[in-house]
């Protein structure tokens, strides 16, 4: 590491992070308050991400980053001063020792990294439907979904697991809507139901095969990452450096951004609560941070800064990596205390509005005229002010940002193969599991009634009906252990009259109407962002 006879090096409590006039020191007591690095493209803001997940590693506290364009993999191996950067260290008064990091690479399409899975239960209607794009009706019909399978203990575990559980539910709703003038029972049910309908399940079963022409296939399934996996410490009580390998996975922005987004919620739901912490459990590294905001809709950005400002009781600090500040909405803004701004470039209306937020944000410094020293920065100088004290922004200082001990780009093929084959998690989620769950469950129980009660072949609303929703909900279960569904489906078996069809409208008008009306049930909540509001 850098160390000097001054004294300025990296400490049990604070990390240093550059220096000009002043040290710039990032206090690990207060690194959980979140940050926000912002600069132009080559003003060096990867190689401050490489420093403060250096600082931190030293520090013992785990890292997770999102590797771009590769370069953060160095982080990996030794670095190899050059001219430029011994300059640098002397100039702050530091002697430049190269080191390493321990680092464990992760890669949802499983090529650079351990292979990253979830299931679809743990992402939730809400992420799901964001990643999909989906609109208002057909993310109401995937609530509509996950409610069923929730109520019916049917595990959504990959992609074919809800392909299975649409086609469930569409012929369901169809044969309730069909009956909607009988009573004022199944008008309800046909009110909630009504935007189940072929054609729109039709859509999101395509909007589901784009998702897997874009790898989506191989991120969902088991086993599912265990986070804990990503908070652990090396043999000398260093942080282990998570590297996410994201360049492939930048081709779809969406899937990229959802995909942290619910990392974050899943460690919301999973640490608890530990307030005021002498240092963080992880800190996260959010690149490209502007992914997650376009065109996101509101109830989205409200769960966003829900996250960013209670995670933080959870010891987790959130670092936002993007070109402009402006690209952060203000009350997400509002959350990030400790701040690096690189130069921006004052070309357009927009950049120069750009530059004046990014320099409103700072507390004043009278020695600078902010808005002035942001277009002038050169390459790996920046505008820093991190909290202090009881927890207030310090004045902004203008530093020259420390240089990395670890090596500067990207590790080569060899060196990320050699990673790999050491890793304590070599051979833990490479091999894929596909476990009974929804699909299986469904295609077991057509089958049965197939082969044992003759299927559909009765016709009329008994044969159709009968034999959809006793697929469903089931018909093999003692009647005291029966569920609400599991009443209807054998209720219709037995006969098909006004009441029994009013019985079906009441059942799942309470069931799936109140998810599509606005009242949160617990498998809704649980699934309202990812892991978030799990009970």
């Amino acid at each position: 590491m850098a160390t000097s006879g001054d004294g300025i090096a990296d400490s049990k409590d604070k990390i240093f992070i550059g220096k000009e006039q002043q040290a710039a020191w990032l206090t690990l007591a207060l690194a959980n308050r979140h940050g926000l690095v912002t600069g132009a493209t080559g003003t060096g803001k990867t190689v401050t991400l490489q420093v403060m997940a250096e600082g931190f590693a030293r520090a013992g506290v785990p890292v997770f980053a999102a590797d771009i364009k590769g370069d953060l993999s160095g982080i990996a191996e030794a670095g190899t001063p050059n001219d430029a950067l011994i300059k640098r260290a002397k100039d702050m008064g530091l002697k430049l020792q190269p080191d390493q990091f321990t680092t464990v690479f992760w890669d949802v399409f499983g090529e650079q990294g351990h292979p990253v899975r979830a299931t679809v239960s743990e992402m939730g209607p809400l992420l799901l439907s964001r990643m999909l794009d989906l609109n208002d009706v057909q993310e109401g019909v995937l609530n509509v979904a996950f409610r069923v399978a929730d109520d019916n203990g049917m595990p959504l575990v990959d992609m074919k697991d809800l392909r299975a559980m649409l086609d469930a539910i569409a012929p369901i709703a169809q044969k309730v809507a069909e009956h909607g003038d009988v009573n004022a029972d199944i008008r309800q049910a046909a009110q909630a139901l009504g935007n189940v309908t072929k054609q729109t399940v039709g859509t999101i079963q395509r909007q589901l095969l784009v998702l897997e022409n874009q790898g989506g296939e191989k991120f969902f399934g088991e086993p599912a990452l265990l986070l804990q996996d990503m908070l652990r410490t090396d043999a000398e009580g260093r942080g282990i450096v998570n590297i996410l390998a994201a360049d492939k996975l930048m081709n779809n922005p969406r899937l990229y951004a959802t995909f942290l987004l619910w990392m974050l919620s899943e460690l919301f739901e999973e640490l608890p609560e530990v307030g005021d912490v002498e240092k963080p459990k992880l800190v996260f590294f959010f690149d490209e941070a502007h992914l997650l905001f376009n065109d996101a809709p509101k109830s989205l950005l409200d769960k966003i800064e829900q996250v960013v400002r209670l995670i933080r009781s959870k010891g987790v600090g959130v670092y936002f990596i993007t070109q402009n500040p402006i690209d952060v909405p203000d009350r997400v803004l509002a959350q990030l205390g400790n701040r690096v701004q690189h130069a921006l470039r004052a070309f357009t209306p927009r950049d120069q509005r750009a530059v004046t937020a990014a320099a409103e944000t700072f507390r004043p410094n009278p020695k600078l005229d902010t808005a002035k020293v942001i277009t002038e920065l050169g390459k790996g100088e920046a505008l820093v002010s991190f909290l202090e004290g009881n927890g207030t922004p310090a004045m902004v200082e203008r530093v020259l940002i420390r240089p990395p001990t670890a090596r500067i780009g990207p590790v080569t093929a060899e060196e990320r193969k050699a990673i790999l084959a050491a890793s304590p998690l070599k051979g833990k989620y490479e091999a894929a599991i596909d476990s009974e769950s929804a699909y299986e469950m469904l295609r077991s129980r057509i089958d049965g009634k197939a082969s044992g009660e003759g299927g559909a072949a009765e016709g009329g609303l008994l044969g159709q009906l009968g034999a959809i929703v006793a697929t469903v909900f089931g018909t093999n279960t003692p009647r005291g252990k029966l569920s609400t569904g599991q009443v209807v489906a054998r209720n219709v078996a037995r006969t098909v009259t006004d009441k029994v069809i009013g019985g079906i409208a009441a059942d799942l008008g309470k069931s799936v109407g109140g998810s599509l009306g606005g009242s949160v049930g617990r498998s809704i909540v649980r699934g309202t962002l990812g892991g978030l509001l799990r009970r």
